[in-house]
């Protein structure tokens, strides 16, 4: 192992010894510490030491890391106090993450180290947000995400470097190459001779450096910083090294030739150095001694410290009150003007005028996805907006729906707002994990917003077929962390959407396509909101309840119209997450009998959830049992025939009769 010192002082080269050395003693009292049972379970970091300390040091402190759980040198070259990293370990209460996660599966935006989630890869395109975040502001730093060898096989890697080389963005993608994924040796990940490969395939340079040189590791990544903010592009840096011990320690190392031990022990990143140090004159025996009692010193009593933490208490109503965040700003509502009533639109303008409206009045929103930009979106509601906001708030995607999302939640970290119009609803299926396990319990988690819209034009009626027109908002009510929203009304399209964008929570905003230029309504020209988790009284009734949403709305409306002598109560409820229960309390009040009408399919929907709160706390107000009138429990079918008969409304004319005669 060769070492090049370049300009570095003597006091450059120990403060690197120092920073190598902490987190490798930090483990090995950890080690202790879990066969002592005094932590549940340790992922260590020991040989690949010099990537994380070298990568962290080399990069500025207010820039955003994306460590994973092998990056102790990232925590401890940014300064986090042990005693509270060590508080977090053991699950406490005064941890980083309140007792809510493990190890390393948290954030701290105090230091700019965004936390991870165990599915590694969608890291990455939380860093292309932070790079675009800089990028728009003009801000000269640097992004990094790191991943291992076993993560470059995942989809996000190959949609997150896409997006970095296609939007030009200055992140930095480190590869901790240590030859195994858990236990499956890289001959079995993948065919390529070295990863760094892979950047020519992106149009990204790439370079392949020995990740235990800490002078290489510290000094490459310097230079790299410097080329990604100069010419504004991504890097990609393969770090080869070994990891010491197993995946995690109760795995074990059987796995890994006796022989493989042996070689990278002679290629220990801090045994090396300290040689050279010694060779160089740097420093010396004694030296080394009082650095490592210096240090063993700072643990103990950092760990003291750490013990002291008291033990939780469950309190459920904190539990759900970290579920979300909280607005800054009081909402905007609508107050009509007397003798002035607002002008007819139809639903798809109620939707543009609020998205139009909320760039004017956020300048830190972005809005992505695919072809919304010169061709104005597959529904053109983004047609314009090109010519008024420009290119760069109003963004293209490649087609990547999970690495954009992630994107939408680095660009949060940075204080932006983001909207990403996923093309069709039935497309998410392939950004669910990031919706689901990074944008919900991020906040939960460590306290972070996630500012995302996710427009989800939905919904059959349209002749679309399986792929264009399923239905699938319940998917997202059962995730804590998400909103959920749905309107069926004009007006209500643009305030709730105006909501949603202000709403410092991800928020899936649900737009039926069938809709879109069919419904007409009043629509105010102003700037307002309309709550999220209150339902609308559509009209009032004596003999039955009817408690809908989205296109349910209209057919319950037009059931009622065609069918007189019945006299309907018409609930809206356009937001599915939170529910307003008080206004389905009252709507079962009102007539003691309630059809439940959705979309969806029957077995699954929202329905099902809505039924059992009812039978649960509005049991003695019932007169009949609880009807559901759901699509049929199939896919939606292309043929118009076949497609009507699947729709919820083609049996909505059984259920009320069923209702009525009981």
């Amino acid at each position: 192992m060769h070492f090049h010192r370049k300009n570095y002082s003597d006091e450059d080269l120990i403060s690197l010894y120092k920073n190598l050395m902490l987190p490798r003693m930090i483990e090995e009292k950890m080690l202790v510490l879990l066969r002592q049972g005094k932590i549940s379970k340790w992922f260590s970091g020991i040989g690949q030491e010099a990537i994380s300390v070298g990568v962290t040091l080399a990069m500025q402190p207010n820039e955003w890391i994306m460590p994973l759980h092998r990056n102790l040198g990232v925590f401890t070259a940014r300064n986090m106090p042990l005693h509270k990293l060590f508080k977090q370990w053991q699950g406490s209460k005064d941890g980083y993450s309140k007792g809510r996660e493990r190890s390393f599966h948290f954030g701290s935006k105090q230091h700019h180290i965004c936390g991870m989630i165990s599915h590694l890869g969608p890291q990455l395109a939380v860093a292309d947000g932070v790079a675009l975040a800089y990028k728009l502001s003009e801000n000269n730093k640097v992004a990094v995400a790191f991943t291992g060898d076993g993560g470059t096989s995942e989809g996000d890697f190959h949609e997150a470097l896409n997006v970095a080389a296609v939007w030009d963005l200055p992140v930095i993608f480190i590869i901790e190459n240590n030859g195994y994924g858990l236990s499956t040796p890289v001959n079995e990940q993948y065919r390529c001779f070295s990863l760094v490969e892979k950047a020519r395939g992106y149009g990204m340079e790439g370079i392949q450096i020995d990740g235990n040189n800490i002078l290489e590791v510290y000094d490459t990544i310097k230079g790299v910083r410097d080329y990604c903010i100069t010419h504004q592009k991504p890097y990609l840096i393969e770090c080869m090294t070994f990891r010491m011990r197993g995946h995690e320690e109760a795995s074990g190392t059987k796995y890994v030739p006796a022989h493989l031990f042996d070689l990278w022990q002679q290629k220990d990143s801090i045994k090396n150095y300290q040689d050279y140090l010694l060779a160089q004159s740097v420093i010396n025996e004694q030296t080394i001694t009082d650095i490592r009692n210096e240090i063993r010193d700072h643990i103990e009593a950092e760990l003291k410290m750490g013990y002291a933490s008291t033990p939780i208490i469950a309190d459920t109503d904190k539990e759900l009150e970290d579920v979300y965040a909280y607005p800054n700003q009081p909402p905007v509502y609508f107050k009509p003007l007397p003798g002035k009533p607002p002008p007819e639109k139809r639903f798809i303008d109620g939707i543009k005028e609020g998205l139009y409206q909320s760039m004017q009045q956020h300048p830190n929103l972005v809005l992505m996805g695919q072809d919304i930009a010169e061709y104005g979106g597959a529904f053109k509601i983004t047609e314009g907006f090109i010519e008024a906001f420009g290119k760069a708030r109003v963004r293209n995607t490649p087609i990547c729906e999970s690495a954009i999302v992630g994107v939408g939640l680095g660009l949060s970290l940075q204080g932006y707002k983001a909207m990403m119009e996923m093309q069709f609803a039935d497309f998410v299926t392939v950004g669910f994990n990031q919706i689901i396990n990074n944008l919900a319990k991020i906040h939960y988690r460590w306290g972070q917003n996630a500012d995302v819209v996710i427009r989800m034009p939905t919904g059959g009626g349209v002749g679309a077929g399986p792929f264009h027109s399923q239905s699938n908002e319940a998917w997202f009510v059962h995730t804590p962390g998400l909103k959920v929203v749905y309107p069926s009304t004009p007006m209500d399209a643009k305030g709730l959407l105006i909501a949603a964008i202000n709403d410092p929570n991800p928020v899936l905003f649900f737009e039926h396509k069938a809709l879109y230029r069919s419904i007409t309504g009043p629509v105010p020209e102003e700037y307002f909101e309309i709550e999220i988790g209150k339902a609308r009284l559509v009209q009032t009734g004596d003999d039955l309840t009817i408690i809908t949403y989205g296109a349910g709305v209209h057919w319950a409306m037009q059931y009622a119209k065609d069918h007189p002598p019945i006299s309907i109560y018409i609930v809206d409820l356009r937001t599915l997450l939170p529910l307003d229960y008080e206004a389905m309390q009252i709507a079962v009040e009102a007539t003691g009998k309630v059809l439940l009408l959705h979309e969806d399919t029957l077995t699954g929907g929202i329905g099902g959830e809505i039924a059992a709160w009812i039978g649960e706390n509005c049991f003695e107000q019932l007169d009949a049992p609880i009807m559901r009138c759901g699509s049929l429990d199939s896919p939606i079918p292309f043929n118009t025939e076949l497609e009507k008969n699947f729709m919820a409304y083609s049996r909505l004319d059984e259920c009320v009769e069923k209702l009525m005669n009981y």
